[in-house]
């Protein structure tokens, strides 16, 4: 290993790409969006200026969220992406870095094929892959080599993965397609619903954060909404409260509580009856919707807490694992499944 390439770390979400550089921490914290030229293919912006574009562009100009649900949807994009990060971070490096790049547990192995070459074709030497609730329990500080059982709920962006972590492995998961940009489609569907108004993806974002709850509230909270009347056609400003919040959002909820209910099911009974007295651990921006750590509690019986830094849990724990890098086989390294694909 020469000293001029540091390993990296790569927390590659729907929402979110986070960078973990080893012996730094993280360094890169952007939007996975990618504004390019329609005319001329030209890459233009990436991360958070590329984000204010959205919705704002003229008609040459198309900004990309080049991930959906967790994986690859524009392979090309994903891949300039990730090569532009990578420069941000590292400059110009003589020697390639290792890469791990974090993934959600249910990914296929064409989808697990398609991220590694993204990463070589960005300029690693090597990239390794671990699964989200992994990285996620390695970043809320879980010792996950004990032969004791976690469960861990990682609410991303574009995917939720729950699962049962003991002796550095996954026994029992799940990962569905529900997590917070279905929370943020939920709020416009409600939105045009029951106000006849159409909101933009950013103005559901920003309610979600401000007013979103998932459990009754101690304190209603409301927030003024701008958006577009679909009787009149004019510009509406109307008043949203916390509690319409929890209406919009009983779908997804309800999809994400039945999944918990599912992999409890399926674990082995000694795993459960530590999961009841270690508590279950909630990470990613998904999980800091108000009252989602006490839904679960009241759901499950188990004590549900948030993990600290929620959001960047994924990341610290898969820079955290840039340290066994060395263990890790070529290729596709999910810890759980410890299988490789030549």
């Amino acid at each position: 290993m020469c000293a001029f390439a540091k390993d990296i770390g790569i927390d590659l979400g729907t929402a979110s790409v986070l960078i973990y550089v080893k012996d730094k921490g993280i360094v890169l914290n952007e939007p996975s969006v990618v504004a390019v030229d329609k005319n001329s293919g030209k890459l233009l912006k990436v991360g958070a200026e590329a984000q204010a574009m959205l919705g704002r562009t003229p008609g040459n100009i198309i900004a990309i969220r080049p991930l959906r649900e967790g994986v690859i949807s524009d392979y090309e994009v994903t891949e300039r992406m990730i090569k532009e990060f990578i420069h941000k971070v590292a400059g110009f490096q003589f020697f390639k870095p290792r890469i791990i790049i974090c993934v959600p547990s249910g990914i296929t192995e064409v989808e697990e094929r398609a991220v590694i070459d993204a990463g070589i074709q960005a300029g690693a030497r090597r990239v390794y892959l671990i699964e989200e609730p992994v990285a996620a329990a390695i970043g809320a500080g879980i010792d996950i080599a004990k032969p004791d059982g976690h469960l861990i709920i990682d609410i991303g962006g574009g995917t939720s993965d729950i699962a049962v972590i003991s002796l550095s492995g996954v026994v029992e998961s799940a990962s569905i397609k529900v997590a917070g940009d279905q929370f943020n489609e939920a709020v416009i569907k409600y939105m045009r619903k029951k106000h006849n108004l159409l909101v933009g993806e950013r103005t559901a974002e920003e309610m979600k954060i401000q007013i979103g709850c998932v459990f009754p509230p101690e304190e209603e909270t409301s927030m003024e909404v701008k958006g577009r009347c679909l009787l009149t056609g004019l510009p509406k400003l109307i008043s949203v409260t916390s509690t319409e919040m929890m209406d919009a959002f009983e779908e997804p909820v309800e999809r994400i509580m039945e999944a918990v209910h599912q992999v409890l099911e399926r674990t082995p009974p000694e795993l459960v009856a530590d999961i009841s007295t270690n508590g279950i651990v909630m990470t990613g921006g998904g999980s800091l919707i108000k009252g989602f750590d006490k839904l679960i509690t009241a759901r499950t019986g188990i004590h549900t807490a948030i993990a600290e830094n929620a959001i960047q849990c994924v990341a610290m724990g898969t820079g955290k694992s840039l340290e066994s890098v060395g263990e890790m086989q070529d290729g596709t390294m999910n810890l759980s499944r410890r299988k490789q694909i030549n």
